[in-house]
């Protein structure tokens, strides 16, 4: 319930500045969540980026505002952020397949978004192989990159494509299985596996594309050689651990099993998201595979009543 009640409070932040040059981090603010977190949240539980929403709201109303009364386009481009009135007729086509003049017209349909609000809601979820899981910090050694939300598969084919993978792997001590993935760790897990949203400090990021840090990385061990590479720590943290399906190929089922998290689970989990990045554990079975999202949560304190 918190998890919906702070996405509310950023949809009405949103509504209240909505002529304002809104960024992340600025409708993150009113709520717990960093910038990437929230991000991330509204992304799986909208099915569209917060800049993406915030521009159809934009539109929206200034489509509603050329219908109703006789402003200029040029002052609704300023008004709503655009830096002229040529980048804002198009972005209104885009969204409406009339120009602003035309909208103006009798009888002309308008592509209309109205504000969201988030709550609840029963939709026949789907069985969830889930657990919860304390680890200690420890800290993993890699290649980062960043990423839309939801394409990390881009780094994982730029890393096979030109042999960073592979040398990845050699300098993390791999050997490969049979069954082509690396030889196990302890738990059981391909050496190779990946992190997500482990750094808050955006340095190249485009705000538009709300992207995210993301890494392929393995668990630094004694006597490994890390230079090159970037190191994180991962703090200690309660993680909720998910199983996905086993299949050929685990990466594809990941982007559902994520939103499933998000949109699912957290609302009614009696947990909440929390400070920390992702992770994504592989683990073969023969001639398949199956793959371990892991996310740091954080109690909900029940409110006792008095």
């Amino acid at each position: 319930m918190e998890m919906l009640t702070q996405l509310n409070r950023a949809m009405t932040y949103i509504e209240e500045h909505i002529a304002d040059d809104l960024a992340l981090a600025d409708v993150s603010s009113v709520t717990a969540y960093s910038p990437f977190h929230f991000g991330r949240l509204f992304y799986y539980i909208a099915d569209m980026p917060l800049s993406d929403y915030i521009r159809k709201r934009k539109l929206s109303l200034a489509a509603m505002a050329l219908q109703s009364s006789d402003i200029k386009v040029i002052d609704l481009a300023v008004m709503y952020g655009y830096d002229s009135a040529d980048s804002f007729t198009r972005a209104f086509v885009k969204q409406h397949g009339v120009t602003p003049s035309a909208a103006r017209q009798p009888g002309v349909s308008l592509t209309i978004f109205s504000p969201l609000s988030f709550q609840i809601k029963i939709k026949g979820v789907q069985a969830m192989n889930w657990r919860i899981e304390e680890r200690e910090t420890f800290e993993v050694f890699g290649i980062e990159m960043m990423v839309v939300q939801g394409n990390g598969g881009v780094l994982w084919e730029q890393c096979f494509a030109d042999g960073s993978y592979e040398k990845l792997f050699d300098d993390a001590g791999g050997k490969l299985q049979p069954n082509g993935l690396g030889y196990p760790r302890e738990d059981g897990a391909c050496v190779i596996g990946a992190i997500a949203g482990h750094c808050s400090a955006y340095d190249g990021y485009r705000e538009g594309e709300e992207g995210l840090l993301y890494m392929l990385c393995a668990q630094v061990q004694p006597g490994v050689d890390t230079s090159g590479y970037t190191v994180v720590q991962i703090p200690k943290a309660t993680w909720a651990v998910f199983r996905s399906k086993t299949v050929q190929w685990a990466g594809g089922e990941l982007p559902g099993l994520f939103e499933q998290i998000y949109t699912e689970w957290l609302p009614i989990s009696g947990y909440d998201r929390a400070t920390g990045p992702d992770m994504e554990l592989y683990y073969g079975v023969p001639n398949k595979q199956y793959a371990e999202v892991w996310v740091p949560v954080t109690k909900i304190e029940s409110v006792k009543e008095s």
